[in-house]
């Protein structure tokens, strides 16, 4: 269920038409809905997400010298309705991307230095991408109608040798998270994500009654046609925390 879309260190990982509401008639939900729900959990215990807490790491490739490797540490939280805040840290850099409902920034510090820092305002395109994001973590494949968004059924294909139901989650203009779910358990296989990112999840952490990866393998197409690879390991998961909204919020330009 897990898509995450980030920047710059979490860039290379790269993480996921309007129909109406109320007095408009609900299209039938796809059956492989119902049991991609059932396999992460209860209806209950989905019902009742309402943050969710990841701490975790990566290895990935240093920006300045391709021939090392950076230790990462990140930190997600996704929060109903709309709220994220994304934290990767390495010993170079601290960066952080949060969403506040319609708004969005970006933070670049010095680890070093916690007055060297560079904020920035994220764009209306990135702003939608992050909500949609938002949502794929929260909603278990449920509900994206009333967003104004649309799920689509791909029909049958293999992947990894497993017989898949291909469902897309189409949030908007080039925002689409395509879901493949084994048909016979309603486990997810893999996700496609429209800046063509591919994403699996491998193990499981059960926190709540509902049904976490322990880990997320997402590979990347470069310009030149050779992919790169990075897992993300998490080390907690923790459900329900309240978290304040000034962990979202703009931060002053200001403030040192």
């Amino acid at each position: 269920m897990l898509a995450i879309r980030m920047t710059s260190f979490l860039r290379r990982l790269a993480l996921l038409g309007a129909l109406l509401t109320g007095a408009a008639v609900a299209r039938a939900e796809l059956p492989i809905i119902a049991k991609a729900r059932a396999f992460v959990g209860t209806e209950a215990a989905l019902e009742a997400v309402k943050s969710i807490h990841y701490v975790g790491s990566f290895v990935t490739p240093d920006p300045t010298d391709a021939k090392k490797m950076t230790f990462v540490t990140i930190d997600i939280v996704v929060q109903a309705p709309y709220q994220q805040r994304i934290a990767a840290s390495s010993d170079r850099s601290v960066e952080t991307t949060a969403l506040d409902g319609y708004d969005a920034w970006r933070r670049v510090q010095d680890p070093k230095d916690p007055k060297a820092w560079r904020l920035s305002i994220v764009g209306k395109d990135q702003i939608r991408r992050l909500r949609a994001n938002t949502w794929e973590n929260l909603a278990f494949y449920r509900g994206l109608e009333r967003e104004g968004g649309k799920v689509v059924d791909l029909g049958r294909v293999t992947v990894d040798g497993v017989e898949c139901q291909k469902v897309a989650f189409v949030h908007g203009a080039n925002i689409t998270f395509v879901r493949y779910f084994d048909v016979a358990t309603g486990r997810l296989v893999m996700t496609e994500v429209d800046n063509g990112v591919s994403v699996r999840e491998q193990g499981e952490i059960r926190v709540n009654g509902v049904r976490f990866p322990k880990s997320v393998v997402t590979t990347t197409q470069g310009p030149n046609g050779q992919s790169q690879t990075v897992t993300i390991a998490f080390d907690q998961i923790t459900v329900n925390e309240t978290f304040p909204a000034s962990l979202f919020a703009i931060p002053s330009l200001t403030a040192r």
